[in-house]
């Protein structure tokens, strides 16, 4: 994402292209690698040549696919050893392309013969007395898209419908994912995306980068906009603060770690070892116990093993539960946020002493709180806000500038969400 910004700046999504620099392995010379521009195939004019393609077949080996093509036995030989450093043969995939070169006037033997690894990479194999072998990278190419689109259902068919890439879903959760709980979007939600596609041979390739956003929710336009500011980079609002909120360190001031998150300790009260998947902070009675991070509490609660506990999810991605107090100051379905109180210190329910269990959920999975790296959430510095204005100004008006003026009609089913593709908020 650094070098995506920086090249936005300077470049504007000027085309790249991509070049390795050739290996080999005990040769004096390197070999000579044609260039990659964007009217050649492989650095390749095949103007100049004669092509066979086809792909990989399930259970192929190299010798299998350049035996037929007139490649001997010696010379397969010679290129497994003379790749080895390089490409691991062994790794040929079914239904991965491959093409060989021959001469105009000859079709007894291949020149070359060039494997795809992935959609960009590739691997050309010169069948020359010398033999050599290198890897080489299709032009990635990138574009500037704009798409504009209302909630119906989910975020992901809105921009299916809107003729955008589904899987800016994922970036769009992880850009909101502080401020907008995408399980909860409401009918008539909308947004305007700008963002950098990068293209292979004309077909996305990669992830879609979002460099401004509008998504209005609840009756709220929360904007975002993409900028590095050297120490921090990530998504800010119009105002320079960052859309990202560090959680606290701890939910109570004054305490001490009495127990840590572990696969196995002996409990004080049950006798026996289980796991402990919080972090226990001790603190006297009635210390005020405050929510870590903004969010709404989801249980308010007792039971005999948690005693009188609360529960918040933060967003999509995070929960924190609070457990043993002595007494609970929330209800279910309070808005909370950072820093509020939300119960107090006690030792209700199986605990030896006045003390606050405090769990963690990373999609829906207890974590090690202290060992999660939680993102930055420094608002853009003084020194850099007139520059940050610039660049925010610039995004708004590519945005604009490059939104659809029609907007499809999304026919789908409310009540769909991003569950349905897999999205594990």
């Amino acid at each position: 994402m650094r070098l995506l910004y920086l090249s936005f700046i300077l470049l504007l999504f000027a085309q790249c292209a991509e070049t390795s620099s050739p290996q080999t392995e005990n040769q004096p010379t390197e070999p000579e690698v044609p260039v990659y521009v964007a009217d050649m195939h492989y650095g390749f004019d095949f103007n100049n040549w004669r092509t066979v393609d086809g792909k990989i077949n399930n259970g192929d080996v190299l010798s299998g696919v350049l035996s037929p093509l007139g490649v001997t036995a010696v010379q397969v030989d010679q290129l497994i050893k003379r790749s080895d450093s390089i490409f691991d043969v062994r790794k040929i995939r079914p239904n991965h392309k491959w093409v060989c070169l021959f001469e105009e006037d000859s079709l007894a033997k291949p020149s070359y013969f060039i494997y795809e690894r992935n959609a960009k990479d590739y691997v050309v194999f010169d069948l020359s007395d010398s033999i050599q072998v290198w890897q080489g990278s299709k032009p990635v190419v990138k574009e500037l898209r704009a798409v504009r689109g209302t909630i119906t259902s989910s975020l992901y068919n809105a921009l299916d419908d809107a003729g955008a890439p589904a899987e800016l879903a994922l970036e769009m959760s992880s850009i909101y994912a502080w401020t907008i709980d995408f399980y909860r979007l409401q009918k008539e939600d909308a947004f305007e995306l700008l963002y950098e596609e990068e293209l292979v041979d004309g077909v996305p390739y990669g992830k879609q980068n979002v460099l401004a956003a509008h998504f209005l929710h609840n009756g709220v336009d929360r904007k975002a906009y993409f900028y590095d500011q050297d120490t921090t980079y990530g998504y800010f609002d119009e105002e320079g603060g960052s859309l990202r909120k560090a959680f606290l360190k701890a939910p109570v001031e004054f305490s001490r770690i009495s127990s840590r998150y572990t696969k196995k300790r002996f409990h004080p009260v049950l006798k026996r070892y289980k796991s402990h998947l919080g972090t226990d902070y001790a603190a006297p009675r009635g210390t005020p116990i405050v929510a870590v991070g903004d969010g709404t509490v989801t249980k308010s609660s007792y039971t005999a093993g948690n005693g009188k506990y609360v529960k918040i999810r933060h967003n999509g991605t995070y929960e924190t539960q609070y457990l043993h107090m002595s007494k609970r100051a929330v209800k279910a379905g309070d808005v909370v946020k950072q820093g509020d109180v939300i119960g107090y210190v006690g030792s209700t329910g199986l605990a030896t002493g006045p003390h606050v269990c405090f769990r963690f959920w990373k999609n829906g999975q207890q974590i090690d709180h202290m060992g999660e790296e939680f993102p930055p959430s420094d608002p853009i510095g003084e020194a850099q806000m007139d520059t940050f204005m610039v660049v925010i100004g610039k995004l708004e008006s590519l945005l604009q500038e490059t939104l659809p003026e029609v907007v499809p009609e999304a026919e789908v089913t409310v009540g769909d969400s991003l569950v349905e593709v897999g999205v594990d908020l």
